[in-house]
């Protein structure tokens, strides 16, 4: 026998042990012999003994007696004595008087009379001990013959106290008296129900039951309130003895969820000790709602099986991977305890009933490990360089410590605990959110410690209702919130410093209003507001004469529009004349100041709609001659204008840089878009000259080319130098058609190679018990422009409960949502467009 199970039998003996420390009336002989007289006269009130008279032991009585001898050593544990009464032969009373009274046997409490026994009832000695013993505790321990009567006990018991709830072939049998003992032990604890009755075990179970089995449930009542459902039950799977119904209300007393707060190999709980195992469910503090009903919905399918607990990775530092989910404590002395990365309750279902499969999950992890090893080492497979990248870093831990996890339960009180919460939508499996998290990451240290903003992330393929109700529609989505106001969606690139930009100028309202001319001079030389002062970016400052309410509420809707993406602020107190007149200028009017040390540019703005204000800003926030790179590219495509762009390898020449600025200034509002791209800075450069001529051309290169019409590209003379007028003579020959073009693209669509996936609609079909429910918040505002993606020891719980929060939202099968950031979840990402 195992120590484990030698400590919970030791437990079991202690409880019989102060059953018999009842004392009975002195004797060598466990089976006293006494005359009627000291009989009668030594009852003791309060005091059970059973007693059996006779003139003399007749032959058929002979194996009764022996019988009766045999149970007086279990009777006297409970406290029960056990006499034979020898009657003298003149002795004419009630007991010894009559023939048919000398074959029964006689139960007393005290000098009262509690039962009679026919001898032929009293066969063995379990069906002795159990008679006693149901007769003892006939208030205690329910008979019931119908299914109202088990339901109106049931229904009484609710909220009060547990039942327990046992089926018998028939009485007398050892089963019967395993229940009667346990009974005796548990009954100030437990409702005990017993019966008899076949019809009765068919009507209260859902399956087809086996009649000629004992059978024992334990009913959940205590915690149960509706009348209208049953108690939940847990069998016993188990034969009816009495040292497995010790055990099996040993467990079902038990906590049904440990909270843990130490290292793992020290706790120990009433499972390990019976000789189960113990399944660890990792947790952290932002999902600690989640994963507490996600262990109370597995302990309640492993309840009797293996014991469940809670572990707090903010609360004790385990050395193990982050991605780990779950961990198993075998009762088997010198066992490390596993650690495991599972994808849903079911596994750990599984794992418990089969341990055979622990080895083989540790097996594939290793399998899945060394198929990393060789993608890794064969990276020229991936036609996709972002899932490469991915792929290739995948085993590299994130530093997630300052980026909250959002779930059901947590995303509507945290939008509420700051004034701005910016949400990082994505979803664990799918390269490019993974990626961005990663830039994500490096947001959250550029901005640490910066107040009023809280970085938190919501994984959609652990929360799909969430993000349908916010209306997300692309995975990676980021979205900032105001404080119960309105929320706004970034539809920027992903990059580090993109980000941050984006969410600091999003603390600054948006238009800021300025109440004196020294605050709008600030304002203009990037002094004001002091959270922006250290940060370089283009400040907006819209001037209006007091009476001009239509046109400010347009730039007011302008500034809500381009929140996040530029700064502007706000003049109309009664100086602002002014303040234009310094500006040369008349209101309504925009000066513009792309940073310090630069003059202050002046616009007028003659269109007085929010859609003309907010694309007349952007025009205007765009360089005069830029410097075209992979980040700001969409920015000047949107134009949908032909680009003159200049190609070096490496920094242009003053000479040419000034005569391309000068041709850039010349025309305002031209219908080109003059520019250059460094090929040393934006390497992709080369790609696409060998896209435009079959030998790559000498450097610099100066091209025309209409993306959106005709495709056509011409080359600029190379025995020409590059100057404003040779520019101008060349242009005005492109537009008379003189010139005969390079090379002329394709006018086929650039389009993805595959229609797209509805990721939320395939995740309601494959996991329909969280119903998506779809909602839209009021004061979401798009940008208008084309995408571009507690410590201390062990503490305990209550005892179970008949139904939690965790079974009204969880169904078997259901995945381990929160337990652990699931960076690299078990479906490969290193496959080929083709294969998906």
């Amino acid at each position: 026998m195992s120590a484990q199970k030698d400590r919970w039998v030791s437990s079991f003996s202690f409880l019989l042990f102060c059953a018999s420390s009842i004392p009975t009336d002195g004797s060598a002989r466990v089976l006293q012999e006494l005359s009627p007289q000291r009989y009668f006269s030594a009852l003791q009130a309060g005091r059970a003994s059973l007693a059996y008279f006779s003139h003399n032991v007749s032959p058929g009585a002979q194996p009764f007696l022996e019988q009766i001898e045999n149970s007086a050593e279990a009777l006297q544990e409970y406290g029960i004595s056990v006499v034979k009464v020898n009657c003298p032969k003149e002795d004419v009373s009630r007991y010894c008087g009559k023939e048919n009274a000398l074959r029964k046997a006689y139960l007393f409490r005290g000098n009262m009379l509690i039962r009679e026994f026919p001898t032929d009832a009293l066969f063995d000695m379990d069906s002795i001990v159990a008679n006693v013993l149901f007769a003892l505790l006939f208030n205690e321990v329910k008979y019931v013959e119908t299914l109202a009567d088990l339901q109106n006990i049931e229904n009484a018991l609710k909220g009060k106290a547990n039942m327990v709830f046992a089926y018998v072939p028939a009485t007398g049998t050892a089963e019967h008296r395993a229940v009667m003992e346990a009974a005796f032990v548990y009954g100030t604890v437990y409702q005990f129900v017993l019966t008899t009755e076949a019809t009765l075990l068919k009507d209260s179970s859902s399956d087809e039951p086996d009649v000629s089995s004992a059978w024992l449930v334990f009913c959940h009542c205590q915690r149960a309130t509706d009348l209208a459902q049953p108690c939940r039950r847990t069998a016993m799977e188990q034969a009816l003895t009495m040292l497995n119904i010790h055990r099996h209300l040993k467990l079902m007393g038990a906590p049904l969820v440990t909270e843990v707060a130490e290292d793992p190999e020290k706790v120990s709980t009433v499972h390990l000790q019976l000789g189960l195992p113990l399944v660890f469910i990792l947790s952290q503090k932002e999902t600690y709602e989640a994963d507490r009903r996600t262990a109370e919905f597995v302990a309640w399918q492993l309840l009797g099986k293996a014991g469940v607990a809670l572990l707090s990775r903010d609360l004790v530092d385990l050395n193990v991977l982050r991605r780990t989910n779950i961990a198993l404590k075998t009762p088997d002395e010198g066992v490390p305890i596993k650690y495991l990365l599972l994808e849903d309750t079911d596994e750990v279902i599984t794992l418990v009933k089969d341990k055979s499969k622990v080895k083989q999950i540790q097996e594939d992890e290793e399998e899945e490990e060394d198929e990393d090893e060789k993608e890794n080492n064969n990276q020229d497979v991936q036609d996709d360089e972002v899932v490469e990248a991915v792929s290739r870093d995948k085993k590299r831990e994130l530093p997630l410590e300052q980026i909250r996890v959002l779930t059901e339960e947590t995303f509507h009180s945290a939008l509420l605990e700051t004034a701005r919460t910016v949400v990082l939508f994505y979803a664990s499996w799918e390269a490019v959110s993974l990626a961005v998290l990663r830039s994500y990451t490096e947001v959250a240290d550029h901005l640490e410690g910066i107040q009023g903003v809280l970085l938190s992330r919501v994984n959609c393929w652990d929360w799909p209702g969430i993000c349908t109700e916010e209306n997300i529609t692309q995975f990676p989505t980021i979205k900032i919130y105001e404080k119960g106001e309105r929320s706004v969606m970034y539809n920027g690139m992903w990059g580090t410093k993109e980000l941050t930009s984006f969410i600091m100028l999003s603390r600054v309202s948006s238009p800021l209003k300025l109440a004196t001319i020294d605050e709008a001079e600030g304002y203009l030389r990037g002094e004001f507001p002091s959270e922006l002062s250290s940060y370089h970016h283009t400040a907006l400052l819209g001037v209006f004469k007091t009476a001009m309410s239509e046109a400010r509420e347009a730039f007011e809707e302008a500034g809500n529009i381009l929140s996040g993406h530029v700064t502007l602020g706000m003049y109309f107190e009664d100086d602002a004349l002014a303040l234009s007149r310094k500006y040369a200028v008349s209101p309504p009017a925009l000066l513009l100041a792309r940073g310090r040390g630069q003059s202050v540019e002046s616009i007028t703005l003659s269109k007085q709609s929010a859609q003309d204000m907010v694309q007349m800003i952007r025009y205007e926030l765009l360089d005069i001659f830029p410097e075209i790179t992979v980040q700001n590219l969409p920015h000047y495509l949107q134009l949908r204008k032909p680009f003159l762009i200049l190609f070096s390898d490496g920094d242009i020449g003053p000479m040419e840089s000034e005569e391309m600025l000068k041709l850039a200034k010349g025309r305002p509002q031209q219908a080109f878009v003059a520019c250059w791209l460094n090929l040393k800075k934006t390497p992709v450069g080369r790609g696409i000259l060998k896209a435009y001529f079959a030998t790559m051309p000498s450097l610099p290169v100066l091209i025309w080319v209409n993306l959106h019409a005709g495709g056509q590209v011409f080359r600029f003379p190379s025995e020409q130098s590059i100057a404003e007028m040779n520019i101008l003579s060349w242009l005005e020959k492109l537009k008379a058609g003189v010139e005969i073009p390079s090379s002329t693209l394709s006018d086929e669509d650039w389009k993805p190679p595959l229609p797209a996936y509805d990721f939320l609609q395939m995740m309601e079909t494959t996991r329909p018990e969280l119903p998506l429910h779809t909602s839209h918040r009021n004061g979401d505002t798009l940008e208008q422009h084309p995408p571009e993606s507690p410590g201390g020891d062990t503490a305990t719980r209550d005892e179970p409960s008949q139904e939690t929060n965790a079974e009204k939202v969880m169904s078997p099968g259901r995945d381990l949502r929160g337990t652990a950031p699931r960076l690299a979840a078990r479906e490969k990402q290193g496959k080929r467009h083709s294969e998906l």
